[in-house]
């Protein structure tokens, strides 16, 4: 008869199917209060998933097996649900008074996969180093270092799995994820260690005149070098240091020269910030490895010859502290003068700049500008001369809404170049009318 072990445990679970679809309808049963259930910790960060949540990942199955030393609780082993012969032949009354009814919980993994990958995106981070700022000649620390934190992800699935296997509602648990934590490269108990003890260098420029997204991006852009340090022999990166630019990062739309157009998009105005940066930089001698000059001449970064124009992921602004000691950045806004400092150690550098000079000017605002910086050291050796020439194309080669229009054709414009133009301004107008 125990080549019939499967057919008698199919005819069980017949017999059980109707207290299985009773306890299925029992609202007692299906009513679960919405408290929390388990409790799960990455860090300082704590997140509850509700009883609710918890019981929607979980379903039971029941089988049947037998068990020598189980008696059945089944009052009726010979009863049948099915044809009486078919039962007969299929059904032993030994085996129907020893099969034990199990159960076993299952945890739907993809719930808690998706679950814990959402959760990394709240709790990872990379690592942050210390911020400075100087007060009454001291360096103090304003914003302290932040280790790193990336959530085990596949760890975190099998323990909440493991909790929830055996789960009770009376008794809710709290887990710890695991997580690989990350340290800081600047996280100094006595900062003026660091030998930051006078302005090193300066730069300036003045964003008089500049709408309202613009000023508001300005002033998001500057939080993030304020307070950055730069180690010696490091090569600074203005967009690393930037970061993302959109709306999420609380940047508004703004005019940024795109392509061959100035239209709105995003972060319009950090190159004021870039500009400015760009200048302090080679006021305090340090060796500027990239930098690019706009398309065209922008008020804003008027002298000419000196600005930095950015865009994520580029161009970008990047130079090398050639000191011997850290270099603090500290940013400030006086009235509509944006003012980027360079804090470090004095080693009796020398710098000069000659120029800028505009060199060549065009009828139609295009025009070349150049500029070198001189460093020397505490005896008088030069070690950077380096020649920063600029060539800016016409504004009216790269028009925006609202902005000035040419009425008669540039004399150093070809044909061609004022025929393209004329239908450009036409372009526009036709979209604005439509906008």
């Amino acid at each position: 008869m125990s080549r019939y072990k499967n057919l008698i445990v199919y005819s069980c679970l017949f017999l059980a199917l109707p207290s299985i679809a009773a306890a299925a309808e029992n609202p007692a049963a299906s009513q679960v209060k919405d408290t929390p259930a388990l409790a799960l910790t990455v860090d300082q960060y704590t997140d509850n998933i509700p009883s609710s949540t918890a019981q929607s990942w979980i379903s039971h199955k029941t089988f049947f097996e037998y068990s020598p030393n189980f008696m059945s609780e089944i009052e009726n082993p010979s009863f049948c649900q099915t044809d009486k012969i078919f039962c007969t032949l299929t059904q032993d009354v030994f085996w129907g008074r020893h099969l034990k009814a199990s159960s076993e919980t299952i945890v739907d993994k993809q719930a808690v996969s998706s679950y814990v990958a959402a959760l990394a995106q709240k709790t990872d981070r990379d690592a942050a180093d210390a911020k400075f700022q100087v007060d009454n000649g001291m360096v103090t620390t304003f914003e302290p270092a932040q280790h790193g934190v990336t959530l085990d992800q596949e760890k975190s699935v099998a323990m909440i799995i493991n909790a929830l296997q055996n789960y009770s509602p009376s008794t809710p648990q709290t887990i710890k994820l695991p997580f690989d934590s990350k340290q800081p490269s600047l996280d100094y108990a006595n900062v003026n260690d660091l030998g930051i003890s006078s302005l090193i260098g300066e730069g300036t420029s003045n964003f008089a005149g500049s709408p309202a997204n613009r000023i508001k991006n300005i002033k998001v852009a500057i939080r993030h070098f304020n307070g950055v340090l730069i180690k010696p022999g490091e090569e600074f990166s203005f967009v690393q240091t930037l970061g993302e630019v959109d709306a999420d990062h609380g940047y508004f739309p703004e005019l940024v020269i795109k392509g061959n157009a100035t239209e709105p998009d995003y972060g319009g105005g950090i190159c004021q910030v870039s500009t400015t940066a760009f200048r302090a930089a080679i006021y305090s001698g340090l060796k500027i490895t990239a930098r690019t000059n706009h398309a065209y001449p922008v008020s804003y970064y008027n002298p000419q010859g000196m600005d930095s124009t950015v865009y994520v992921p580029r161009p970008d602004l990047k130079f090398i502290n050639n000191t011997a000691g850290y270099i603090l950045i500290q940013v400030k806004i006086v009235g509509t003068q944006l003012i980027f400092d360079f804090y470090g150690t004095n080693d009796g550098r020398k710098v000069t700049i000659d120029g800028p000079t505009i060199t060549e000017k065009q009828p139609d605002g295009a025009l070349k500008a150049t500029f070198t910086q001189h460093v020397f050291d505490k005896d008088g050796n030069q070690f950077i001369n380096d020649i920063f020439n600029s060539s800016y194309n016409s504004p009216y080669k790269y028009p925006h809404p609202g902005g000035p229009v040419l009425n008669a054709k540039p004399s150093n414009w070809s044909d061609d170049e004022w025929k393209n133009y004329k239908q450009m301004i036409k372009d526009m107008a036709k979209a604005q009318q439509k906008s």
